[in-house]
């Protein structure tokens, strides 16, 4: 293997820590970044973790232009131990260098950005929040760097990792959101960019998260490019619907992202013995499952809520409500089991959860030779 040095610049002032109760979504951020540049012919070099500052890049820097970046987003949660764990972060690092691959990055070495990560953490631990339902939101990204306006894959980059504490996503207990099916915009087709994150697609999506919230709608449920016909996902998470006591969630097909909550839950629901369907799924059929009374639940997965119940769709004037507007009981079920899991307060039984070295067994040295 070959061998890195990630070096440690610790600041020599502390930020002030929010209140658990003020925190928002992605506002405030942690003491120190991890920080690996790309120059072509050298590859990736100089892993440090430095103080969180700002970024200085010329105006012609191409990720300005052209887009090219690809991000991730992971959690690290406090356990009723105080022990620290990241969940499922290599997931996020493979997934990550599949965006990277279809936006022309170099793939980074998934062993190093996992021990930065783990450093970083380690390093920020005091971050980590403990009052119930609380985070610590990682955002791990990659973005061009060279100065240069020709259309082309950029020839330096750099991949950043910045933390930030996150309140509770439910304030007030888990409630169900109401979605609006876009049937005008499309997010992606097949042979694009939809399967990886990459800022592009979700500039694309503003104008109709802007209108569907205009209609006072939260999400906006996304039918495929081509045909607008099937069901594809939700904003920032993939959807699910329990259908005649199966769970049905839209096969990956080359424009969906492969979400890692999307995943764990059909690991969960196989484990429960539930029966589960990855397939097609359209719109058409969702309107004749609730008319026959067989649509019993609906729910999006992602990072930043885990799970998120839906009780209402509307689709061409059409309100679809879905379990009375309430919380179902698999969808409950669900959520309290992954973050049961996340959190350390149920068993892990997938060795899911990768726990953190505590401050007494950590020797931070200004250089680690990894």
């Amino acid at each position: 293997m070959t061998k890195f040095e990630i070096r440690q610049q610790l600041t020599l002032v502390r930020k002030e820590k929010p209140e658990p109760d003020t925190l928002e979504f992605g506002r405030v951020f942690t003491d120190h970044m991890f920080v690996l540049d790309y120059t072509e012919g050298q590859g990736w070099h100089d892993p440090r973790i430095i103080p969180y500052q700002p970024i200085t890049l010329e105006p012609s820097s191409m990720v300005f232009h052209y887009g090219q970046t690809v991000f991730e987003g992971l959690k690290a949660y406090k356990t009723p131990a105080k022990d620290v764990v990241l969940f499922r972060p290599e997931k996020n690092l493979s997934r990550l260098n599949k965006s990277s691959a279809r936006m022309s990055i170099p793939p980074i070495d998934e062993e190093l950005a996992l021990e930065g990560l783990k450093q970083l953490v380690s390093l920020d631990r005091e971050w980590v929040p403990e009052a119930p339902g609380t985070s610590l939101y990682i955002r791990p990204f990659i973005i061009a760097t060279e100065q240069y306006l020709g259309v082309a894959p950029s020839k330096n980059y750099q991949f950043i990792i910045i933390m930030s504490p996150v309140g509770s996503y439910y304030k007030e207990g888990i409630n169900p959101v109401k979605i609006l099916v876009e049937k005008e915009y499309v997010r992606a087709v097949k042979g694009g960019t939809g399967e990886a994150k990459t800022g592009g697609n979700y500039a694309s999506s503003l104008k109709a998260q802007q209108e569907a919230a205009a209609s006072g709608y939260s999400q906006t449920l996304w039918l495929d490019g081509k045909e607008q016909k099937y069901i594809e996902e939700v904003g920032s998470m993939n959807i699910f619907f329990v259908i005649d006591n199966t769970v049905v969630t839209p096969a990956l097909n080359g424009s969906i992202l492969p979400g890692i909550t999307r995943d764990s839950i059909l690991q969960v629901l196989g484990m429960e013995g539930i029966p589960t369907e990855e397939r097609r799924i359209s719109i058409d059929e969702l309107v004749e499952a609730h008319k026959a009374g067989k649509l019993q639940e609906a729910f999006g997965t992602g990072t930043a809520a885990v799970i998120s119940p839906i009780g209402e769709f509307l689709w061409e004037e059409q309100k679809i409500i879905v379990n009375n507007g309430e919380v179902g009981p698999l969808t409950q079920k669900l959520y309290d089991t992954l973050t049961g899991i996340q959190t350390g307060t149920l068993e892990d039984p997938f060795g899911w959860t990768l726990t953190l070295e505590s401050p007494a067994d950590e020797k931070i040295e200004e250089i680690t030779t990894f």
